[in-house]
Formats: structure tokens, sequence, C-alpha cells
């Protein structure tokens, strides 16, 4: 089974790269499934019922996010209702929506999905750790097949989750940094490792926002709105190739595509 993890999407330009260049990428790699971190898609910062639509339109499968998930207020009722959407897991108790659950490919074959926060540097929710364990131990009930986002700031903390469930889990994928790492890897028992994937959007940005706002407010320490930037529309991700029967990861593949019509001045990947 081929999966497609899709970073960060950031906005329209995100959205835009996710529409137009999914398609090419599920018939490059005969893709079985795919799965995005949607938690900047609407305006840079959370997700609102129209901007799921639309991904899911677009071809992903399910939504992932993390700590700007309650961003949108039609966040509220539209998780309830939408099992397609996660938010993290380690939220706690009380929180709508789930931070974990089983989907069907198109072939019926089954797979689960589990979505944490980190705690360093962020805010301070229940153990990732604890809380990822346990989610496993009912998805593999089910299915032997489970990809984990642990939406984090700490390259410590990512590293620690993928050490912590290898072997456990097919993959654990890093998140929320928006910048794309290459440390790829299969763990000793299997587990397909990143520590952060990436994100779709204007790569001619700071982490998608544009490059003035933001050297504005480190130079003056003066609130400046952030604005997502438009230039050099990329997509990063990660194709993590499954052996079905074990659930174990035979190989795991960067992918950084660019949109050809983005509006660039900087040189190509």
């Amino acid at each position: 089974m081929k999966i497609l993890f899709i970073g960060d999407i950031v906005g329209s330009p995100g959205r835009e790269a996710v529409n137009k260049l999914l398609p090419k990428l599920k018939e490059e790699h005969s893709l079985d499934f795919v799965i995005a971190n949607a938690e900047n898609a609407s305006g840079g910062s959370g997700i609102t019922p129209k901007v799921a639509e639309e991904l899911f339109s677009s071809g992903v499968d399910v939504l992932t996010s993390g700590d700007h998930i309650w961003k949108r207020k039609e966040i509220f009722e539209l998780i309830n209702r939408e099992d397609r959407i996660l938010r993290p897991l380690n939220y706690p108790s009380g929180a709508p929506g789930k931070g974990s659950n089983i989907f069907n490919t198109k072939s019926g074959q089954k797979l689960g999905v589990i979505n944490v926060c980190g705690r360093v540097f962020m805010e301070a929710l229940d153990c990732p750790f604890r809380a990822a364990l346990a989610a496993q131990e009912e998805l593999i009930k089910e299915t032997k097949i489970i990809i984990v986002d642990i939406h984090a700031e700490a390259t410590s903390e990512k590293i620690a989750l993928g050490w912590y469930l290898d072997g456990k889990v097919s993959a654990v994928l890093g998140t929320h940094t928006h910048i794309q790492t290459a440390d790829e890897r299969i763990l000793p028992q299997g587990t397909a490792y990143i520590t952060d994937v990436g994100m779709a959007g204007p790569y001619d940005s700071v982490i998608g926002r544009r490059v003035d706002d933001v050297l504005t407010r480190f130079l003056t320490s003066i609130p400046v709105r952030f604005e997502v930037a438009q230039d050099n529309i990329q997509l990063h991700a990660a194709v993590v190739d499954i052996e079905e029967k074990s659930g174990k990861a035979r190989s795991i593949l960067r992918i950084q595509e660019k949109l050809n019509n983005s509006s660039s001045t900087g040189s190509p990947l």
C-alpha cells in the first residue's frame, strides 16, 4: 500500500498546489490513500467547512491538524459530523471531534490514522506518547497499517515518539514547522519516520508568510498581521510504501513538487 502524506497546507496557495499537483502524484506513485495536514488551510490559520470540502474534492482522503485547529468557529460543529477531519488526540476529554480513526481505501483495505500534538515549546496538553500508544492499541485490533501525524515544534520530541512507536505503527510523520527535513528513514522495527514533511504553499516566504511582515515583527517586536505569501508555490510530502500484512514500512520517499505557473523569482529545486 502506498500512502501520500502532505505537509501543512498553507492558505489558498497550498490548496492550489494540492488541487493541481495531486492528480499527477496519484498517477506517478500509484497511491492508495492521501492524508494532509490542513490546520493552516483557511487563510493561513484554521479550517472551514468550505475549505475542507475543497480539499476532499481535490483528492485528499483524511485531514489532520494541530494547534490551530480551533482558530475558526465553524470547526466546532464541523468536526463532530465529519470523521475525515482529525484534531490532536491529546486534547483533554470533552474536546469535540476525534484524534484517531479507522478509514478504508478504495480497495477496501483498512488503515488507522492518529493525530497528536507535541508539548515542548507548545501549549501544554496531555502526554502525546501515552495518548498515541493507547490509540495504537485500539486501532491494531482492526488494522496493522497505522499512520501517526506528530504535530510538534521540537525535533527531539518528534524523533523520541518515532523510537517509542517503532514497530507498533507503520509511520511517524512530523508536521508543524513547515520546513522539510532530510532525515527520512525506516527505523529498526519497521516504522517509517521523518521529522517534518514540510508544507504545501509559497516557498518564497517565512514558513508560508510574507517575508516583509515577519522581518518587521523580528526587527521591531511590534505586532504585525502575517499575510500568506504567494510566490514559488510548492507541495512537500512523503510517500510511504507499506507491506499490508505486517503493517511495516518498505520505504519512505520525500516529495518536492513545484507548481509550474507559480510566480517565483527564485531558482527551481
